[in-house]
Protein backbone atom coordinates (compact mmCIF):
# COMPACT_ATOMS: atom_id res chain seq x y z
CA UNK A 1 0.00 0.00 0.00
CA UNK A 2 1.07 3.58 -0.66
CA UNK A 3 0.22 6.36 1.77
CA UNK A 4 0.42 10.15 1.85
CA UNK A 5 0.36 11.39 5.44
CA UNK A 6 0.08 15.17 5.62
CA UNK A 7 -0.22 17.80 8.31
CA UNK A 8 -2.25 19.98 5.95
CA UNK A 9 -4.97 19.70 3.35
CA UNK A 10 -3.72 18.86 -0.14
CA UNK A 11 -5.68 18.72 -3.36
CA UNK A 12 -5.15 14.97 -3.85
CA UNK A 13 -7.73 12.48 -4.97
CA UNK A 14 -6.99 9.11 -3.37
CA UNK A 15 -7.34 6.12 -5.65
CA UNK A 16 -6.87 2.38 -5.52
CA UNK A 17 -3.13 3.19 -5.95
CA UNK A 18 -2.72 5.22 -2.73
CA UNK A 19 -4.40 6.47 0.43
CA UNK A 20 -4.32 10.08 1.64
CA UNK A 21 -4.65 11.09 5.29
CA UNK A 22 -5.00 14.77 6.18
CA UNK A 23 -4.01 14.84 9.86
CA UNK A 24 -5.27 18.42 10.24
CA UNK A 25 -8.84 17.13 9.89
CA UNK A 26 -8.49 14.44 12.58
CA UNK A 27 -8.75 14.37 16.36
CA UNK A 28 -5.46 12.99 17.61
CA UNK A 29 -4.61 13.30 21.28
CA UNK A 30 -1.11 13.35 22.69
CA UNK A 31 0.52 10.11 23.78
CA UNK A 32 0.35 9.90 27.58
CA UNK A 33 3.30 7.54 27.88
CA UNK A 34 1.32 4.82 29.66
CA UNK A 35 2.77 2.01 27.48
CA UNK A 36 -0.67 0.37 27.50
CA UNK A 37 -0.10 -0.37 23.79
CA UNK A 38 2.75 -2.66 24.87
CA UNK A 39 1.33 -4.13 28.08
CA UNK A 40 -2.47 -3.85 28.41
CA UNK A 41 -3.57 -4.01 24.76
CA UNK A 42 -0.47 -5.07 22.74
CA UNK A 43 -0.45 -3.33 19.37
CA UNK A 44 -3.42 -1.10 20.14
CA UNK A 45 -3.39 2.31 21.77
CA UNK A 46 -5.66 2.65 24.79
CA UNK A 47 -6.65 6.18 23.71
CA UNK A 48 -9.72 5.99 21.47
CA UNK A 49 -9.41 8.70 18.83
CA UNK A 50 -8.59 8.99 15.12
CA UNK A 51 -4.96 7.90 15.56
CA UNK A 52 -6.15 4.30 15.96
CA UNK A 53 -7.26 4.38 12.31
CA UNK A 54 -4.01 5.92 11.06
CA UNK A 55 -1.16 3.92 12.60
CA UNK A 56 -2.32 0.62 11.03
CA UNK A 57 -2.11 2.37 7.63
CA UNK A 58 1.44 3.47 8.42
CA UNK A 59 2.38 -0.07 9.42
CA UNK A 60 0.89 -1.62 6.27
CA UNK A 61 2.38 0.89 3.81
CA UNK A 62 5.48 0.05 1.84
CA UNK A 63 5.74 3.57 0.39
CA UNK A 64 4.92 6.67 2.41
CA UNK A 65 5.14 10.37 1.76
CA UNK A 66 5.22 12.32 5.02
CA UNK A 67 4.35 16.00 4.52
CA UNK A 68 5.17 18.28 7.44
CA UNK A 69 5.99 21.87 8.13
CA UNK A 70 9.46 22.02 9.65
CA UNK A 71 9.49 23.74 13.05
CA UNK A 72 12.75 24.24 14.92
CA UNK A 73 14.38 21.43 12.93
CA UNK A 74 11.62 18.90 13.64
CA UNK A 75 8.15 17.89 12.55
CA UNK A 76 5.38 20.35 13.29
CA UNK A 77 2.95 19.49 16.10
CA UNK A 78 0.34 17.55 14.11
CA UNK A 79 2.82 15.17 12.47
CA UNK A 80 4.93 14.77 15.61
CA UNK A 81 1.84 13.90 17.65
CA UNK A 82 0.75 11.28 15.10
CA UNK A 83 4.20 9.72 14.88
CA UNK A 84 4.37 9.48 18.67
CA UNK A 85 0.94 7.86 18.71
CA UNK A 86 2.15 5.26 16.19
CA UNK A 87 4.22 3.55 18.91
CA UNK A 88 1.80 0.54 19.00
CA UNK A 89 3.33 -0.62 15.69
CA UNK A 90 6.52 -1.30 17.64
CA UNK A 91 7.09 -3.79 20.40
CA UNK A 92 8.65 -3.09 23.78
CA UNK A 93 11.51 -5.40 22.82
CA UNK A 94 14.83 -4.01 21.66
CA UNK A 95 17.09 -5.13 18.80
CA UNK A 96 20.56 -4.05 17.73
CA UNK A 97 20.81 -2.14 14.45
CA UNK A 98 24.31 -1.05 13.44
CA UNK A 99 25.39 -1.25 17.09
CA UNK A 100 22.43 0.82 18.34
CA UNK A 101 19.31 -0.26 20.19
CA UNK A 102 15.98 0.10 18.41
CA UNK A 103 12.50 -1.29 18.92
CA UNK A 104 11.35 -4.49 17.23
CA UNK A 105 8.63 -3.77 14.69
CA UNK A 106 5.17 -5.33 15.00
CA UNK A 107 4.29 -6.53 11.46
CA UNK A 108 5.51 -3.29 9.88
CA UNK A 109 6.26 -3.29 6.16
CA UNK A 110 9.72 -1.96 5.27
CA UNK A 111 9.16 1.47 3.74
CA UNK A 112 10.45 3.60 0.95
CA UNK A 113 9.84 6.95 2.57
CA UNK A 114 9.80 10.46 1.21
CA UNK A 115 9.68 13.24 3.74
CA UNK A 116 8.59 16.62 2.37
CA UNK A 117 9.56 19.34 4.81
CA UNK A 118 8.05 22.69 3.97
CA UNK A 119 8.08 26.24 5.24
CA UNK A 120 10.62 29.00 5.70
CA UNK A 121 13.46 26.72 6.79
CA UNK A 122 16.89 28.00 7.78
CA UNK A 123 20.09 26.12 6.94
CA UNK A 124 20.44 25.04 10.59
CA UNK A 125 16.85 23.75 10.67
CA UNK A 126 17.44 21.77 7.47
CA UNK A 127 20.54 20.14 8.94
CA UNK A 128 18.72 19.28 12.16
CA UNK A 129 15.73 17.89 10.24
CA UNK A 130 17.99 15.71 8.08
CA UNK A 131 19.63 14.32 11.23
CA UNK A 132 16.23 13.67 12.81
CA UNK A 133 15.00 11.79 9.75
CA UNK A 134 18.18 9.70 9.62
CA UNK A 135 17.63 8.72 13.28
CA UNK A 136 13.91 8.06 12.72
CA UNK A 137 14.68 5.81 9.76
CA UNK A 138 15.78 2.97 12.06
CA UNK A 139 12.70 3.04 14.32
CA UNK A 140 10.24 3.72 11.49
CA UNK A 141 11.45 0.74 9.42
CA UNK A 142 12.61 2.77 6.42
CA UNK A 143 14.31 0.56 3.84
CA UNK A 144 15.25 3.82 2.14
CA UNK A 145 14.33 7.46 2.49
CA UNK A 146 14.65 10.84 0.83
CA UNK A 147 14.04 14.30 2.20
CA UNK A 148 12.91 17.17 0.01
CA UNK A 149 12.43 20.73 1.15
CA UNK A 150 9.93 23.18 -0.30
CA UNK A 151 8.39 26.51 0.48
CA UNK A 152 4.82 26.43 1.74
CA UNK A 153 3.62 27.43 -1.74
CA UNK A 154 5.68 24.74 -3.53
CA UNK A 155 4.89 21.82 -1.21
CA UNK A 156 1.62 20.71 -2.79
CA UNK A 157 3.02 20.68 -6.34
CA UNK A 158 6.01 18.67 -5.13
CA UNK A 159 3.77 16.08 -3.46
CA UNK A 160 1.54 15.85 -6.55
CA UNK A 161 4.62 15.22 -8.72
CA UNK A 162 5.75 12.38 -6.43
CA UNK A 163 2.24 10.85 -6.27
CA UNK A 164 2.02 11.05 -10.06
CA UNK A 165 5.20 8.95 -10.27
CA UNK A 166 3.36 6.31 -8.19
CA UNK A 167 0.29 6.31 -10.40
CA UNK A 168 2.37 6.16 -13.60
CA UNK A 169 4.51 3.23 -12.47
Amino acid sequence: MKLVLSDRALDLTPSDRFRFVDLSKLKINNCIGCFGCWTKTPGKCVIRDDATNVYPLIAASDEVIYVSRVKYGGYDVIMKTMLERAIPIQQAFIRLVHGETHHVQRAVAPKRALIVGYGDISKEERELFLRLIARNAHNMNFASHRVLFASEEEAEALVKKEVSAWTNS
